[in-house]
């Protein structure tokens, strides 16, 4: 009987949501809405009965859509790009997200409502909604120009740091207070556990789709595909972060593969049907009545929504060098709340420290929101145009002025190359580190497991913590030398630069070689007490330690041309998988 109600839950859905979205396109309205709307005619709110029996089923689903719709998102954004737009999207994020949390709180308390729900609101009107966006943005197709590229790159330091939100939300729901260590450590480990996930993944997941490849068979490639993006789903959400963070990194992965395109043309059919699904169980979750008990807080909320977010994504852009029409585009494109806030209003519900007006008012500020953003976006060429010309003289010599100062204080010629040169080394570094950690971290959270198998062979716990830190570290051995090779690199640079003939005279060789010498020497023990601190859960006690560091140094001494070797070949694999697929993005 539950699989003929749900076949017909189905049925419903897709009947009604297609008949809503012919209407949408013959009257030239967003998608989104026409699945919203949908979802409100089915639900239970609306007279005379509900057409839809399994709501739960739906929602799973509907999770299923959200899933798909970060993946494709993901294979739409390359590394290459976040590089290229970070700056920007940093700023306008920070600033967004800064201005917005105070701006929800200020209004929650205008109308009296608890101290929860005011914070709620505030972290809730933070989060844009990067669905929206990208069926907005694609069917405006607009996907491929530069404001675009720049409101991806606010959208995933937004999400990352909705993440780091809803941790903190979460802990001051349960104890009433805001413990900072907790917050820097979760963004901390977040951010490393991304680093770590995209360098590892990049290394591998190309290849084996490169191999599945070669059998020419779309089904085989789809399967595939679903397999890892539902895994590596599965694998962040044991490790306590949000699915929504694993679909979009497995598909920035899989977004840095030759298969790219036809990975894209494979699943258009699947995110569709199943992002209809989504928008449709947010309709089904909207109650008409509540909506008119409060369209004025709604009113009010929408407002400040489109405002505050045009003002501060808008500001974020312009600060960051970008000119006045596409600052503006990306306010416009980025100013609605959608699912991550839906999120983030569930989360408030089920700790329980939200009022139930909550949900339903951020569900319709987020319908009315999404009904305006490609009217927006349409609207932010006149607007900036008309700006312009009102503006006060004086203020537009300002913003001519910081335009200018912005690009002369860029490097250029020699020191340009320099400053790229610089800039490599440290990426390489700081990339081999993150691997160096992540190994430590891996096997620290092993650890257990380990010990129990080790405890077969020998007995006491302080020399398993021996061999299970020496394990890490001599399986870090190639990233730790390749680490120490690029700082000698870049004290060498430096030094050139920084200690000149005419000022050290004949010490100068003297000079630079000590300063040569020293800095990745001092580097590289920062490095390993920095490793100390993060695996005190495994490190052995000081003569055990003594012991291990001197195996690893005569490992070191014998195998140091193999080391190099290794790693050398680990590099080439990575920049091959870049480079390949240099034209592979469109």
């Amino acid at each position: 009987m539950h699989a003929i109600d749900f076949i017909q839950d189905l049925a419903v859905i897709m009947l009604i949501a297609g008949f809503v979205t012919i209407l949408c396109h013959r009257f030239k309205q967003p998608v989104v809405l026409g699945y919203i709307i949908a979802g409100v005619i089915i639900g239970p709110h609306t007279p005379p009965f509900a057409l839809v029996h399994d709501e739960e089923t739906i929602k799973t689903l509907a999770e299923l859509g959200v899933i798909f719709l970060m993946f494709c998102l993901g294979l739409e954004f390359s590394l290459r790009k976040l590089f290229q737009v970070g700056a920007t999207a940093f700023i306008a994020a920070f600033l967004e997200i800064t201005l917005m949390i105070w701006a929800g709180f200020e209004i929650g308390r205008l109308f009296d409502w608890s101290t929860m729900d005011s914070l709620f609101l505030g972290a809730i009107l933070a989060m844009s909604s990067t669905t929206i966006i990208i069926k907005v943005l694609g069917d405006l197709k607009m996907k491929n120009e530069r404001f675009a590229q720049l409101i991806f790159g606010v959208l995933i330091i937004e999400d990352i740091l909705g993440i780091g939100i809803i941790a903190l939300f979460s802990g001051i729901a349960v104890s009433g207070t805001v413990e900072a260590d907790q917050v820097f450590s979760t963004v901390g480990k977040l951010s490393l556990f991304m680093v770590v996930a995209l360098v590892v993944g990049i290394l591998l997941v190309p290849r084996l789709l490169a191999y599945v490849a070669k059998f020419e068979s779309n089904e085989m490639l789809l399967v595939t595909v679903l397999g890892l993006c539902f895994g590596f789903c599965l694998l962040v959400v044991k490790l306590e972060y949000s699915m929504i963070l694993g679909a979009f990194l497995i598909g920035a992965i899989m977004a840095e593969s030759r298969q790219l395109i036809q990975i894209e043309r494979l699943m258009e059919p699947v995110r569709d049907m199943f992002s209809a699904i989504f928008f449709v169980a947010i309709g089904l979750t909207i109650d008409p009545k509540v909506l008119v008990d409060y369209a004025a807080p709604i009113l009010v909320i929408t407002f400040v929504v489109v405002a505050g977010k045009l003002i501060s994504c808008g500001a974020g852009a312009f600060i960051a060098g970008n000119d006045g029409r596409t600052s503006m585009r990306v306010g416009m494109g980025l100013s609605q709340i959608g699912e991550f806030s839906f999120i983030i209003a569930a989360l408030g519900m089920s700790l329980g420290v939200t009022s139930d007006f909550l949900y339903p008012v951020v569900v319709g500020v987020s319908a009315i929101t999404t009904l305006l953003t490609p009217y927006l976006i349409r609207s932010a060429d006149p607007l900036a145009l008309y700006l312009g010309r009102s503006l006060p003289s004086p203020m537009v010599r300002v913003f001519s002025l910081y335009g200018e100062w912005l690009r002369s204080i860029k490097p250029r010629g020699d020191k340009a190359i320099l400053a790229g040169m610089i800039r490599r080394i440290l990426l390489q570094v700081g990339v081999n580190l993150t691997l160096v950690i992540a190994i430590f971290f891996a096997l620290a959270f092993f650890a257990g497991q380990i010990g129990q198998w080790l405890a077969q062979f020998v007995e006491p716990e302080a020399l398993h913590k021996a061999l299970i830190w020496g394990a890490a570290l001599l399986l870090s051995l190639p990233f730790l030398i390749a680490a120490y090779r690029k700082l000698k690199a870049l004290a060498m640079l430096l030094a050139e630069m920084g200690v000149k003939a005419e000022s050290a005279g004949r010490h100068t060789a003297r000079v630079r070689r000590v300063i040569s010498e020293l800095i990745p020497l001092l580097s590289l023990g920062g490095m390993m007490l920095l490793l100390a601190a993060l695996s005190s859960s495994i490190l052995p006690p000081g003569e055990l330690l003594v012991v291990v560091a001197l195996i690893a140094a005569l490992v070191i001494a014998v195998f140091w041309r193999w080391f190099i070797r290794v790693h050398s070949r680990m590099q080439v694999a990575l920049i091959e998988t870049f480079e390949q697929n240099g034209g592979g993005h469109h």
